[in-house]
């Protein structure tokens, strides 16, 4: 699971960090870190919501990858 957490956050970071620097000046970035950490939180957690109605619908016995996402992102240990 350490592997897993680790592996997370380095293509986390090592994505924003990508995408943040062609966007930056862009209209549609937050000014502030904190407003931009609001942005991508509420996203995760839209994405792995929607994930987890697919598994319900499509793979039942998945159920428990997004739900531990979703576990994770709520308690603020995504990534950690």
């Amino acid at each position: 699971m350490e592997r897993q957490r680790f592996w997370y956050a380095w293509t986390s970071v090592a994505y924003l960090r990508g995408y943040l620097a062609t966007a930056e000046g862009g209209a549609f970035l937050p000014d502030r870190a904190a407003e931009c950490r609001t942005v991508l939180d509420a996203y995760t957690l839209d994405k792995a919501v929607y994930e987890l109605g697919y598994e319900l619908d499509n793979r039942p016995e998945w159920v428990g990858i997004p739900l531990r996402g979703i576990l994770d992102l709520v308690d603020g240990n995504a990534g950690s």
